[in-house]
Order: structure tokens, then sequence, then C-alpha cells
């Protein structure tokens, strides 16, 4: 998966974590905390058991659907099943999810209470319990439901709690609900570990934003850039002149639909569109290759939030530009931002708006790259999906098929073996098998001529 060395907080937390202790960590974002957590579950976890055993609470869904293909990745050859349950989604699609085999689940606040007090996410074989990006959690009201969630959870676990920041609430929870003798990882700010951003701000009148925002994309050309929005009111009408102009743009907001909001991600960490304008939904540990620049339309409301949006650039060692956009009404927000995330040592460069004659002498260069077809970014996953071939089968729960029916049949042609059988995931009508070790082809021309259960199914390659 291209991940050869350990980041620092991975360094310092896998070790902690694999001897099961608690660890409450404060590290900033971009540092690798999802694999630093993800490593010690997959290997803690016992194949065997259909029952959860570690629940992973994060702020929101598109964070949720992350983390769980991160560790779907890192657990793929244990053949780990990461189960992810969020609000706007069906709820008996998840619900039917929980029922089949699920190692570890990974979801929101809200919609994980809502399971556990309906009886479909059974946790008495929890033993890990993560929290991340907890302060966020904290300013998006979600700790009440967290300190709910806990409550159900076996007493006997460990507990990892991730922050970027550690408010007073943060630190009280944690002596509430973990051991006293919790190991505390904090990642003090290094040439190593700090990300490496160029700070800028320029004052603009509220009036031009807009066209100011144009300009300055068109002389900074960026490769792939955010733009940070505080309402999605704004994040419409800034899309739709950046549309206008002709940038590959697209927006993101909580408004939107689940399904739209998923496809919009996928395009922008494809390299489809190179600009995203976005509410502080896309802020929250979104993990996006190659980012070079981001900007802040509006000085966010949150002054937390800053950090956060920032942190999208400048990620594995790569520089970014962070740039905000003050009008005259950000003035005191600004203020307290600064006061909050520079210290003396970090540097605050003040930029002005480009004139003309700059702007329609780098016009030119910035028509030829948003015009150019963008290089596909190689998924890190590529090389490891190389030997595993996903499956379909055209029956599912309404035929009664159960995971041990698929096992059985396909164990049964010669030369394939149970570790050769990847995850299975069976829904109403249909079934995906992953086939590990490069013997998808094989199995799928074999099952031609097979029945399951003694029902005789379609069977080829899936196209998802």
């Amino acid at each position: 998966m291209r991940y050869y060395n350990p980041t620092a907080v991975q360094e310092a937390v896998i070790p902690l974590a694999l001897e099961k202790q608690d660890v409450l960590v404060e590290s900033q974002t971009g540092s690798g905390k999802t694999v630093a957590f993800g490593i010690p579950l997959c290997e803690q976890v016992e194949w065997e058991e259909n029952k959860p055993q570690a629940l992973i609470l994060v702020p929101t869904r598109e964070l949720a659907l992350q983390v769980k293909d991160d560790i779907m990745n890192v657990g793929r050859l244990k053949r780990i099943k990461v189960t992810a349950v969020f609000g706007k989604a069906s709820f008996k699609t998840q619900k039917s999810e929980l029922k089949q085999k699920s190692h570890i689940v990974v979801g929101t606040p809200g919609r994980m209470l809502e399971h556990l007090k309906e009886g479909t996410l059974v946790v008495d074989k929890v033993s890990s319990l993560v929290l991340d990006e907890a302060d966020e959690m904290l300013n998006m009201g979600f700790i009440d439901q967290v300190e709910n969630i806990i409550d159900y959870l076996p007493k006997e676990r460990q507990t990892m709690l991730f922050s970027a920041t550690m408010p007073e609430q943060i630190e009280q929870l944690a002596s509430f609900y973990m051991n006293a003798d919790r190991a505390s990882v904090k990642m003090e700010q290094s040439a190593a570990n700090t990300p490496k951003i160029l700070h800028a701000y320029i004052n603009v009148d509220e009036a031009d934003k807009e066209k100011r925002l144009l300009d300055l994309l068109t002389v900074e050309n960026p490769d792939a850039c955010i733009i940070f929005c505080n309402t999605k009111d704004t994040v419409d009408a800034v899309e739709k002149h950046l549309n206008k102009a002709g940038l590959p743009s697209d927006k993101l907001h909580g408004g939107m639909d689940q399904r739209d909001r998923l496809v919009v991600m996928d395009d922008f960490r494809k390299g489809n569109l190179r600009y995203l304008v976005a509410t502080d939904v896309a802020a929250r540990g979104i993990d996006i290759d190659n980012l070079t620049h981001v900007v802040n339309f509006d000085v966010p409301f949150e002054k937390e939030s800053y950090t956060h949006r920032t942190g999208r650039t400048g990620r594995a060692g790569k520089t970014g530009l962070a740039l905000t956009m003050v009008s005259e009404g950000d003035q005191r927000r600004w203020r307290e931002v600064r006061d909050f995330a520079f210290s003396d040592s970090q540097e605050l460069t003040e930029v002005f708006a480009p004139n003309e004659r700059l702007v329609n002498r780098t016009k030119a260069a910035f028509d030829k790259k948003i015009n150019a077809r963008v290089k596909p970014k190689v998924a890190r996953n590529k090389e490891l999906n190389k030997d595993i071939t996903k499956v379909y089968f055209n029956g599912g729960k309404k035929k009664k098929l159960r995971a041990v029916d698929f096992v059985g049949t396909l164990t049964s042609i010669k030369d394939v073996l149970a570790e050769d059988i990847g995850i299975i995931t069976i829904q109403e009508n249909v079934t995906y098998v992953e086939i590990l070790n490069g013997k998808g082809p094989y199995v799928i021309s074999e099952m031609q001529n097979r029945t399951v259960k003694n029902k005789t199914l379609k069977v080829r390659k899936a196209r998802k």
C-alpha cells in the first residue's frame, strides 16, 4: 500500500496499542492516525468471531467511509470485514450488513446509538473503542451521544482517543472513560512532523470576492484545490461562478444527497475535478493525494476549523498553500483564528490582489491546465487488489443463501482453500465474494457448471 516507513504518530502509538493499552493521542490532522489505530485493530481481530470486536466513532459520513476503506485495505489479506454506519442512509441495509460477519464497525455517533438502541448492533464482544477526531465530535455537539454509546460497551476494553487539539472537555472524557494508567502521546510540532503549509491571507471587499477568487486561482494555477465556505448557499453561489468561468469544479455540503456527496468525493479523489467548493464537511479527516491549495473563501466561524481545513494540504511530506480571504466583516474572527492557530515561529504572509496584466499573462497556462486531461491517480490499494477478484453471484438472502454455503461450494473446487476466500457480502438478490491469491478467473470458470446449495447461479467478475 506504499507505506514504507511509519510516521511519528504511528511509531509512537502502534506498540502501545498492540499491548492493549488505553492511549490518548494529540496529533495534528494529516499525521497518519488512521493507520496508527487501524494496524493494531486488524492485528487483534479474531477472524472466526462474527460479532464486532472494535468500534470506531468519527464525526462525519465521509470520514466513516474513508476509515472503512483504509482499514479494509490494511486487513484485506486477513479477510477483515468493516461495516460503516451513518445517518441519511438506509437503516435497513445497515441492519442487514450488521447481521453478517462484521469484525469492525465504524460510524457517526447518532446512527451508532440508533443501532444500539434497536439492538441491531451487538457489542458484547467489543474489546476496543476508538474515538477519532474527538475535538470535532465535541464541536459538533456529539459528546453526549458518545457517552451514551460508551455506556453500552463492556467495561473491560481498550479505549484509544485521537484528537488534533485537546480541549478541557476531551480531557474530562478521557479521565471518566479511560484507565488511569493510560498512555498519553503528544506529537510536538517539529520540522519532521509539521505539515509543509505556506499560510497567507488577502484583504478583500465582500462585493469583489468571487472575482478576486478567480484572479487568484488563475495566477496560482493549482493542481487540485478545495475552496471552503461557511454556508451551503455560499458554496452553491461560488461553485456556480467557477463553473460559469469553465473551471472543472463541483460542490460538497451537508444538504446534498449522500449518493451525490460520495460521487463528488470520488471524482475529486480520482482527479476528475480540480476544484471542490465545500463547507466544513470536507475539512474533517478527508485525505486527498496531491491537494496543492486550500482557499478559505470565508474565515471559518469556529477557530479550530482553520486547522482542519488547512490540514487537507501539505500532507505526506508535500508542500501546500493555504490562503484566506478576509473581508471587513471578518476582521474580528480573523484575529481569533490568528491568535489560536499561529505561534511566533509560524509565518503568515499578507498577499495582495494580482493586477490585470499579471492575470492576463498567466491565463494561457491556467487555461491549458484546466483543459488538459488529468493524469489518473494511482489508488493506494492498486498493488494489493492486483491478486484479488470480486466475483458476482445472482443470488442472495431471498434464496436463503449464507456465507457458509459459498465457502463450502468454493472449497470443493480443486486447489481452492478457505484462505483464498476473502470478504463475502450477501445482499437481498446478489452476493459478492472476493477471491484472493490470483485464483479469481479460475474460480469463475469452474463455477459455470456448479451449484450453490443446489441452486444454479450466474457467476461473473463483478462490475463494481
